[in-house]
């Protein structure tokens, strides 16, 4: 015998209404010693935030201030990983050498003119993260000179991100010891989110 359901109520979508998307929430402070799982983002559980090679830095820039990064994964149409753009990469010197070096003018530039391809990402496996301390990333991120470090999953599939500026803010430190002193922009701004 075959069931027979009946059909769901049904109502108009109120005007202005948000939408859903997943979210991690990260602790609100963390120590040195605590698991380098709280501080990393977790893409099986947080959306990717990604662009295409072939967008603008301008359009790139725009995408990190409305998700509140500072790093999106270039990808291609089969969502593949090209690289990575961060702040840095589209505000420092590589857009400025480009315009100089192509004769091109700024709004021209291209995400896969100033990104990192994915053939100089290094990453740390996610097995070495379940592993280590919160002590461990930031060390990871000084000897590196970076802002951020990916995570791999077995498969060598990007797993998760850590940044510097979330670090800092969960550490509730000054910035500085967290982050590569080259990139000093970084640190005036997250001592002012931290003053606050």
């Amino acid at each position: 015998m075959r069931r027979s359901f009946l059909p769901l109520p049904v109502a108009l979508v109120r005007s202005g209404v948000g939408f859903c998307a997943p979210e991690q929430q990260a602790p609100a402070r963390v120590s040195i010693e605590d698991p380098a799982l709280s501080v990393m983002t977790d893409l099986a559980r947080v959306s990717a935030v990604v662009i295409r090679p072939t967008d603008t830095i301008d359009e790139a820039l725009a995408r990190m201030k409305q998700r509140g990064v500072r790093a999106l994964l270039v990808i291609d149409d089969a969502r593949r990983v090209l690289g990575l753009v961060t702040a840095h990469d589209v505000l420092g010197e590589r857009p400025m050498r480009f315009v100089e070096a192509h004769g091109v003018r700024h709004e021209e530039i291209l995400v896969q003119d100033v990104m990192t391809p994915s053939e100089r990402l290094e990453a740390i496996e996610i097995a070495e993260v379940r592993a280590a301390k919160v002590g461990h990333v930031v060390a990871t991120l000084r000897q590196s000179g970076r802002q951020h470090a990916l995570v791999t999953d077995p498969d060598g599939r990007i797993r998760g991100i850590f940044s510097a500026t979330q670090i800092a803010r969960q550490l509730g430190v000054d910035p500085q010891s967290v982050n590569p002193a080259e990139i000093a922009q970084t640190f005036t701004e997250i001592e002012t989110l931290l003053a606050r």
